[in-house]
C-alpha cells in the first residue's frame, strides 16, 4: 500500500513508473533464455537438449542454470576454453557422437566442482592436452576413439576417473610400441608397462645417434684433413726436387765468366 500511495501523488509519477516497470520485468521476462535450436525443461535447474541438431560448435547462449546439456549426435569439433564458462551448475555433459579432434586445456575449469559424468566417446580424439581434466571430479568416457598410446595419454588418465563401464573401451588405436595397437590402454599400463619410459628411451636413442654422427663427422674431418696436407706437403717436396740445385747454377754461372 505504501507503494501505491507514493504513486498516488503527481510528484512521485516518475519513480513509481520506473519501479513498476523493473517489477514487470522481473515476473514476466523469463530470466533464462533457451537457444532457439534446443530444447529446454526446467527440473530443477535447466535440463538443454541439443541432441541430433547439426551443431558444429556448442551454442554460446546456454542457460546459466544448466544442469544438464545434451549435445550427442552432432559435428562438434572442439571445445574450447570458454565453452562452459558461466555453467556453474552443469552436471551432466554429453558430447558422444561428434566429430571432435581436440579440446583446449582448461576447457572445463569453470564447472570442475559441479560436474559429474562428462561423455567424450565416439569421437575423434587421438590425443589430449595434459592439464585437460585437472580437479576434475567426473567420470569420464573416452571410449572409441582413435587414441594414440604414449606419455602424454599416460599422463592424461593419471589425472581422471575412467568411467568403470566403458574404461576397457579406451584402445590404443596407434602407438609409440606397435605390439600394444588394438589393446585396452588400462589394461597396458596395468600389465606394468609405462609409456613415459618408452620415451625416455626414445629420446636417449636419438641423443646417441646424435652423438655418434657429430663424432663420424669430426673424424672424418680430421681425417680428411690430414690426408689433404699430407697431399700438398708431397706436392710442395716434388715442386722442390724439381727445382735446379744451387752448385748446378754455379757451375754454369763460372762457366760462362771464363768465356768472357
Amino acid at each position: 500500500m505504501g507503494v501505491l500511495q507514493r504513486c498516488g501523488t503527481t510528484i512521485k509519477r516518475y519513480y513509481c513508473g520506473s519501479l513498476f516497470g523493473t517489477l514487470l520485468t522481473v515476473f514476466f521476462i523469463p530470466v533464462h533464455a533457451c537457444p532457439k535450436i534446443c530444447h529446454c525443461t526446467e527440473r530443477n535447474g535447466m535440463i538443454v537438449q541439443c541432441t541430433s541438431r547439426n551443431l558444429d560448435n556448442i551454442p554460446n547462449n546456454l542457460p546459466k542454470d544448466t544442469v544438464v546439456l545434451l549435445l550427442s549426435s552432432n559435428q562438434i569439433r572442439d571445445i574450447s576454453i570458454d565453452a562452459f564458462t558461466d555453467l556453474h551448475r552443469l552436471r551432466e555433459l554429453d558430447l558422444s557422437h561428434n566429430s571432435l579432434q581436440s579440446v583446449e586445456t582448461g576447457a572445463f575449469q569453470g564447472v570442475s566442482d559441479s560436474l559429474r559424468t562428462v561423455d567424450l566417446s565416439n569421437n575423434q580424439l587421438s590425443s589430449l592436452p595434459k592439464d585437460t581434466f585437472t580437479k576434475l571430479h567426473a567420470r569420464v568416457r573416452l571410449s572409441h576413439n582413435p587414441w594414440h598410446c604414449d606419455c602424454l595419454l599416460q599422463e592424461v588418465l593419471r589425472e581422471l576417473r575412467l568411467d568403470p563401464e566403458t574404461v576397457n573401451e579406451v584402445i590404443c588405436h596407434t602407438s609409440v610400441q606397435e605390439e600394444y595397437i588394438g589393446q585396452s590402454v588400462i589394461q597396458v599400463l596395468d600389465s606394468g608397462i609405462n609409456f613415459c619410459n618408452f620415451h625416455h628411451k626414445t629420446t636417449d636413442v636419438a641423443m646417441f645417434v646424435a652423438m655418434f654422427c657429430w663424432f663420424f663427422m669430426v673424424t672424418a674431418y680430421i681425417v680428411y684433413y690430414i690426408k689433404h696436407n699430407q697431399e700438398d706437403a708431397r706436392r710442395h717436396m716434388e715442386y722442390l726436387k724439381s727445382l735446379p740445385s744451387t752448385s748446378h747454377i754455379s757451375k754454369d754461372y763460372d762457366t760462362a765468366s771464363s768465356v768472357f
